[in-house]
Formats: C-alpha cells, structure tokens, sequence
C-alpha cells in the first residue's frame, strides 16, 4: 500500500472484512433446518470474535499524561465561614460542615489526606471574605461573615505562579455572596490549565427553616411618607402554616402581618406597609420568630437601611381653570405639607393668569409656562389639570415629554373636559409618556360623556403606598367599599403593556371596568393618570364623616410618591446600603448639567462623615466607558451609620450635591442561601476542565489530579490488548454462540 495514504485502521478494517467473508458464505449457505433468524445471530456473534481477535493482534494501547509524583504542587482551598457551622450532614447523628473538613484534612489517618500526600506537595489555603495562606487546619476558625470564592481562587493561584500547579481543591458549600462574580477569576484559571476541583459540603435542601430571603424598599423617602416593602419569604417543611411578620424601627414595632406560608418549595411575596416618621439613617428589621425545628436561626430577619428626609420638592401644578379640586388641593398641598413646595399656574380667563404658591411674591412663571428645559427641570413634579394640548407650543409639549423620560421628573395629568383624548392631547409627544392609550373624544360637545364610577383598588393596587388608608391592607379594602362614586368625563383606553393599574372603577349601570389612575416609568421618570373629575366628593358627600381624611391622604401619598424618587443633577448611590467592617465601598455618582446631559469632564468630590464625626475627603474619577458616571472607593474605619455628601462643579460653577447613607456592622450574610449550590460548583469544574466532588465521590479526587494537564507531567503507555476484560470478552463471544447453537438444535 502507499504509505500515508492507508493507515492502521484502514489495514483493520480491511482485514476484518476480508475475515468475514468466509463467515458471511458459510452460514449464509447453510440451510439444514437452521431459520434465516438463527443465521443473523450465528453470523453477529461470530464476526465479534472476529472482530475481538484482530483487537487483539493489533495490541492497541492508550498513551496518557500522569503528573509525576511529588514535583507538582495542590492548593486545597477551605471555606472559613460561619455557614460551615451549620449542621445538616449525616444521618442520624448529625454534624457540622466543619467536621467534614476536619476529618478529611485534620485527621493523620485519613485515606485521602495520604493519598494526596503520597503524590502532591500540598498547600492550605483558608477563605472567607478574604483568603489567607494556612500552616495548619487548626488556624480555620469558621467565624467569617462572608464567602468570595472567585478572589480567594486568584489569591492562591498567585500564590502557587511560581510552582507547578496540577489543580485547585476548592471545599466549601457553595454560598458565594461576593459582589465581582466568578467569570473572570475561572476564565484566567481556564487559559492557565489550572483546573478547579470543588468539594461540595451541606444538605442540598433543608428538612426546616425558614428565610427571609430578601426585602425590596426604597431607600429614601420623604418623612412622614407610607412605605410600602416587598418581602420574600421561602420555607421548607412548613407548608400551609401561619406565621407573623414584624417591622421594626426607630420607633419600635411599626408594622406586623400574618402571612400563610405557600406549599413546599413555593416562596411568597408579603407587603409590608409602615410609616416612616423619624428623620435620618435608620435599620428598619423584618423579622419572623425562630420556629421550632428551623436549621437555621439566624436568616429570619432581614434589616433594611432607610433614610427619612425632611426635605421640600418643587411641583408644579398648572390648571386651565378654577375648580374646586384645585382649592381642596391647594389648601393641603400648600398650606399642611412641610415637604411639598407647590407652585400653581392658573388660567382665570381668556389670556388672563394668576400664579399662587407658598411663595406668592416669586417672579417663577412670570412669564407663563416654562419656555426652557432650565426653568421647567427645576421642578421634581408635573401635573396638568383642564389644559388642552394647543394651549402648550409644540416645543413646550417636548419639553413634557423630556421632563419624564431625560430629567427623570414626575409627570400626572388630571382628568377633565380639556384633558387626555378630549383635550386633543392623542396626537402629542405627552400621549406616548402615559400610561393609557389616547384615542379622539367620542362624544359630540352636544352629547359630553359623564359616568359614575365605583372605584376599587386593583389587586396590585390593594398593596401600593398610593392608596393605604388604614393600618393593613384589609382594613384599606374595607374603607375604599365605603366610598361613593365619582365621575369621569374622558374615555380613557386601556393601560400601555408595562403599565401598571392602581385603582379602576366598575360603571354603576355597567360591569367593564375603566382605568382611574394607572402608571409607568418612561425613560428616568415616571407618569400617572387620575380620570376623577370631582374627587372632593369624598370629603364632601353627606354620609362621609367630616373628620374621613381620604380625600386629603390620597392627595398627599400620590403628590409624595410622584416626587420620593426623582433625580437631582448629581446622585450619589452605593451598590449596597450595609457593609461588613474592612469590607471597601464603592461611591458612585451620576453627574447631568441643568439640561440633564451627562457631564464628563466636573470635578466631583466626595466627604464621608464617620459616626465619630472624623471626615474623610475623596476625589471622584470619570468612568470612561460610562457618560457622566464617576466612582471612588474607601474602606471605613469604624461601625455604624457612614453619610456620603457628594458636590460636583464644572468651570468653578456648582452642578449639584446629593448624599447617601451606609452602615458598617457585623452582618449574618452567611446565615442566608445557605444550602449546598451544586449548580455554582458543577460550573467551577466544567469552565475549568475540572470536576465536582460529594462526600461519596470524593475517593477518586487524587486519581483524577493525577490525569490532570496541570503542573510537570510525563507519558504513560498503557497497553489495551491484554486486558481481563478483553479475554472475558472473547470468551464469552464464543461460549454464546455455542450455547445458541445447542439451544436451538444446530450443534
């Protein structure tokens, strides 16, 4: 044969058919009582052992890479936190995680210990929130409040740079709660051939417990304001079971709910509302007793950092004409609330326009509307009442629409005769920033729409700060069944998709429900509607008691939740509100110029105000890859409440300021996702070309270290051919096709 062209394989397969010829002639010529079945099987069988005896006269064998013994380094990497205290392995008799390690690597008996022994020079490495290099398991103390497994992974590679590495052993329960993420720590691992061996410790499901998995509240709100919270809670073993959720503050208890825990495997959302009174930084705590049996004590409560202001925010109210809603509205908005400062725009009569506020003698809107995006982002608040569009110029209407979606203010409009569809706002840039579709009026002027509506909160809406008017959501519900309808004078269409609905109403003579007031965020900000034309009527009606504060509360937590969140210029955050001591923080800072453009090129300083009162002054850098964004970092020095007061200035001209709030305590994070992640350690081996450990798996760990393609390895020819396994084989060929000939008569 030519040589290059017909290979090994080739010459096998040539010769194997050249073998099966005869085969395939010989029973395919037998006749005698033999079926054409019994052939197909004689034949099979017999060009198997065919086939098995040319296996054996090629004697193939596999040439694989082993490391050489005792030239190649292992770090065993142990996780050193408070979760590894948790006891949830074994049977009957029951043991911590820290067991586990401690009979794996503290033991001189140990199986696996001498076994890794026996071929690797071993080093230790403990991790927690930090890692740290280990002279001995007897310094791990499984004390710390973190677990940062993707840094602890760079930490002993560094470590271990400079000696031949065949892996990393990484044992610990998978409940990574760092911030960066794994990707770049496995990613550098992977173009390194530094394979990752982890050993997963822990139940993956707890037979009992509950957690309070997580807790979504605003992080500022105005004094005084309804705070509404989004609890997760998930439980095992106590489907179907009631349990008491508490919210305490400053104050004490400020809020409790009983909750009916879903079945097994569900978690549930709870809403817990609360006022938020005492000005400041304050933990608000959501908390659910320990029940009996729970496994763990210490993840049912979380703590929330919430900053109260006693701030005042700018709205702007402009109507097209003097109704009684305005005067109810004035007076509370005005005159009762310290922290709303609203500016009234009112058309008195044909070009004729009065300007009313708590600042009268202001020379704000002088001239009308607000002609500059300047003049009218100064406001947080928007709200148009009884304006038809043609009122606004065309630019005027765009700055409507910019004032939501670029300067992040809040944007209502009011129904009435002139508004929405009637008002011929359908075909304007303010349609598209609503939260319901307009469509042209209807109704003739000669035939007007008019209809009462009972009004009812959504089921989103029973929960929403906006609409709370007693103590719990029930006592709400039964409250809004006692109010009387009230009218609406446009046809509004449905919500857009991502709207969201907060209160409806049903026609009296009707059972299709309307939307009444409905919102959704657009761009940076956010927009409402209310259709009501004469919501004073629950205050006024006759059979509202005079001291029913609906009328006036409604107002207010609608004009509060409308401005609690806008932007200033400059806003400062941190990625989270509550850090560990030593842990670093991160300050960021969004920086906009009075047109809320990013600006890329301000100076923006920093002051953070220790609970000591020691001041520390920090120098923010542009994110290059981000507009506008600017970022520094500083590890605090002491516990408690940290504020972070922000300025930014371009050309010596000030931008803005804004400050954040953070705490530095001792945190339970540990206590919370605490069961064995197998998805994160079955990820850590695949993206490395490593592999996963249990405590039942585990006894093939240093073989498989051994195969690996890290640190100083040597080929191992191992021949295939004489394998037990191979006779058995062509033993077992031949001694079935025997038997199926006597079986079947044909010996």
């Amino acid at each position: 044969y030519l040589k290059g062209q017909v290979g090994p394989e080739t010459v096998a397969a040539m010769a194997l058919a050249a073998a099966a010829v005869p085969v395939l002639l010989r029973y395919t010529g037998v006749r005698a009582k033999s079926t054409k079945v019994e052939r197909i099987v004689l034949t099979m069988l017999r060009l198997g052992v065919l086939a098995v005896v040319l296996f054996l006269l090629l004697q193939p064998s596999l040439v694989v890479e082993t490391a050489v013994p005792q030239e190649n380094f292992v770090g065993i990497l142990i996780d050193d936190s408070s979760s590894m205290r948790i006891t949830d392995l074994g049977g009957e008799d029951v043991a911590p995680r820290s067991d586990f390690v401690a009979e794996l690597f503290g033991d001189p008996d140990s199986d696996l210990l001498n076994a890794l022994n026996e071929r690797f020079k071993l080093r230790f490495f403990g991790f927690s929130g930090s890692a740290e290099r280990l002279e001995s398991i007897d310094q791990l103390t499984y004390a710390g409040d973190q677990t940062h497994i993707g840094p602890a992974l760079d930490f002993a590679h560094q470590e271990l740079a400079a000696v031949p590495l065949s892996g990393l052993i990484v044992v610990t329960d998978g409940a990574d709660n760092s911030l960066g993420g794994l990707s770049a720590s496995l990613q550098s691992l992977r173009a390194n051939s530094v394979p990752v061996f982890p050993v997963g410790i822990g139940a993956e499901r707890f037979d009992r417990d509950i957690e309070v998995a997580s807790v979504e509240a605003p992080r500022v709100v105005l004094s005084g304001s309804q705070v509404a919270a989004d609890v997760v809670i998930e439980h095992k073993g106590f489907a179907g079971e009631t349990v008491l959720l508490l919210v305490e503050g400053p104050e004490g208890v400020v809020g409790t709910k009983e909750i009916e825990l879903p079945p097994q495997g569900d978690s549930t959302v709870a809403k817990a509302q609360f006022i938020a009174a005492t000005q400041g930084p304050h933990l608000y705590s959501f908390r659910i007793a320990v029940q009996t049996g729970e496994m763990v004590r210490d993840n049912n409560q979380r703590d929330v950092l919430l900053v109260v202001q006693d701030r005042r925010d700018k709205v702007l109210y402009v109507a097209g004409q003097p109704t009684y809603r305005l005067g109810k509205v004035r007076s509370f908005a005005i005159d009762d609330d310290p922290n709303l400062d609203m500016l009234i725009f009112l058309r008195m009569a044909e070009n004729k326009f009065r300007r009313m506020g708590s600042e009268d003698e202001s020379d704000e809107l002088a001239g009308g509307f607000p002609t500059t995006r300047e003049e009218l982002f100064q406001f947080k608040g928007l709200i148009v009442a009884g304006f038809e569009a043609d009122f606004f110029t065309a630019d005027q209407r765009q700055m409507i629409h910019d004032f939501v979606s670029q300067r992040g203010g809040g944007f209502m409009m009011l129904g009435g005769r002139r508004a929405f569809g009637e008002g011929g706002w359908y075909d304007t840039p303010v349609a598209e920033i609503l939260p319901v579709r307009l469509e042209p009026p209807f109704a003739s002027e000669d035939d007007p729409y008019y209809e009462d509506l009972n009004i009812m909160p959504t089921l989103f809406g029973r929960t929403h700060p906006v609409t709370q008017m007693a103590d719990s959501v029930e006592m709400s519900l039964r409250h809004w069944e006692t109010l009387p309808p009230l009218g609406v004078v446009n046809r509004l269409g449905e919500a857009k998709p991502g709207a969201v609905t907060i209160l409806e109403g049903t026609p009296i003579d009707g059972d299709r429900p309307q939307v009444v007031l409905a919102h959704q965020r657009f761009g940076r900000g956010n927009a409402m509607v209310f259709a009501p034309v004469n919501p004073w009527y629950w205050q006024m009606a006759y059979d509202i008691p005079l001291d029913d504060q609906t009328h006036e509360t409604l107002w207010q937590q609608i004009f509060r939740w409308l401005v609690n969140d806008v932007p200033g210029q400059v806003a400062a955050t941190t990625a989270l509100e509550r850090f560990a001591p030593d842990s670093p923080v991160t300050v960021m800072a969004t920086v906009l110029d009075d047109n809320y453009i990013e600006v890329n090129n301000a100076g923006v300083t920093a002051i953070v105000t220790a609970p000591s009162g020691n001041t520390r002054e920090l120098q923010l850098d542009w994110a290059i890859d981000a507009d506008g964004e600017y970022s520094a970092s500083f590890i605090p020095g002491e516990e408690g409440f940290h504020s972070i007061f922000v300025q930014a200035a371009r050309g010596g001209e000030p931008l803005g300021e804004d400050t954040t709030h953070i705490q530095v305590a001792e945190l339970s994070t540990e206590a919370f996702a605490a069961e064995l992640r197998t998805s994160l350690l079955e990820r850590m081996a695949e993206e490395t070309g490593g592999r996963w450990y249990t405590p039942q798996t585990l006894a093939s760990l240093p073989d498989d270290l051994r195969f690996s393609e890290g640190g100083t390895t040597v080929l191992e020819v191992k021949d295939l051919w004489d394998m037990p396994l191979i006779f058995l084989l062509l033993v077992g060929l031949i001694g079935t096709e025997w038997s199926y000939r006597k079986w079947r008569g044909l010996a």
